[in-house]
């Protein structure tokens, strides 16, 4: 991104991007279990401590809770979420329990982390 200078020139400027929490790539499988529908399945985009991105083969309405299940590195997660953004199949969800899965999730986004710093085979 640049934003001009007083002079007419230009000069590149770093986006800092305004989340609580850095997401990393990942991809597993993940099943969304609406309050009054049948399970959703589709496979994760990110993570962050604080929520997910995920591709979904269905709709699910927005700003519902809803229980994700899916299993990462580390472990299988289940947790309940808040359904906080659409757009086309890409869904975002905030995570809304303190739960034994964070944890687990917690855990995941240092070990993406690291393998960022130090290279994809660190995990």
């Amino acid at each position: 991104m640049e934003v001009p200078k007083q002079s007419g020139q230009s000069q590149p400027q770093e986006v800092v991007e305004a989340r609580r929490h850095p997401r990393f790539q990942i991809e597993v499988d993940i099943c969304v279990y609406p309050r009054n529908s049948e399970v959703v399945r589709g496979h994760t985009v990110d993570l962050s401590e604080s929520g997910i991105s995920a591709m979904l083969k269905d709709e699910i309405p927005l700003g519902e809770v809803v229980r994700l299940g899916f299993t990462l590195p580390l472990g299988e997660v289940e947790v309940h979420a808040f359904v906080r953004q659409r757009s086309a199949f890409r869904y975002g969800f905030q995570f809304v329990e303190a739960s034994s899965a964070q944890d687990v999730i917690g855990q995941t986004c240092r070990e993406l982390s690291m393998a960022q710093v130090h290279g994809p085979n660190r995990l």
